[in-house]
């Protein structure tokens, strides 16, 4: 059985993981946090996420060889499956890579039940029922210090949970990585 982590590379001060014109331009990890996700995503064996997470990812899929830190990454995806949620997504060619219509929480349940390591969910839209239903062992958040005022929120509207620090980070870039989960779990 696998472990359920809800993370987000990056996040604004003020929760949102885009800014107002759903641009993102300003999350682009320093090279140490880089380096640092990497090493978080090392774990992971299934990478589950909406069309739009999936579509900004992709350029990992032929990534260019150049530096270290990045091609790292690239390889880190390339071994991971990853689960598309997408009503309106085809089916992609891309190597282990499937498209799924709707991901229910019994067909989440069942993803993680059958993965060693962690199932990463990723995406404030297609985590909210796992996160508001208390589905999630993990919480990683990179907060950035940026406040942007409006956007996507990072954590769904209505979500309550306590929670306890497992471990923070700060970074070159200002940013700090803060990792929760459920108490005792």
């Amino acid at each position: 059985m696998g472990t359920l982590r809800f993370g987000m590379i990056s996040c604004s001060l003020d929760g949102f993981v885009n800014d107002g014109d759903g641009e993102i331009g300003w999350t682009a990890p320093s090279d140490d946090r880089h380096q640092f996700i990497n090493g978080r995503v090392r774990d992971v064996s299934v990478f589950v996420m909406g069309r739009r997470m999936y579509e900004t990812l992709r350029v990992w899929e032929d990534w260019p060889p150049g530096r270290p830190v990045e091609d790292e990454f690239a390889a880190l995806w390339a071994r991971a499956d990853k689960i598309v949620c997408s009503d309106g997504l085809a089916p992609v060619d891309a190597p282990r890579t499937t498209v799924e219509r709707r991901l229910t929480l019994d067909r989440l349940d069942e993803i993680v039940a059958r993965t060693d390591g962690v199932v990463e969910i990723s995406g404030p839209t297609t985590a909210a029922d796992a996160l508001r239903a208390g589905r999630v062992d993990e919480i990683d958040l990179f907060v950035l210090p940026r406040v942007v005022g409006e956007g996507r929120r990072a954590l769904p509207q209505g979500m309550r949970a306590t929670l306890e620090l497992r471990e923070s980070r700060t970074f070159i870039d200002g940013a700090v990585y803060l990792s929760y989960g459920r108490p005792g779990a």
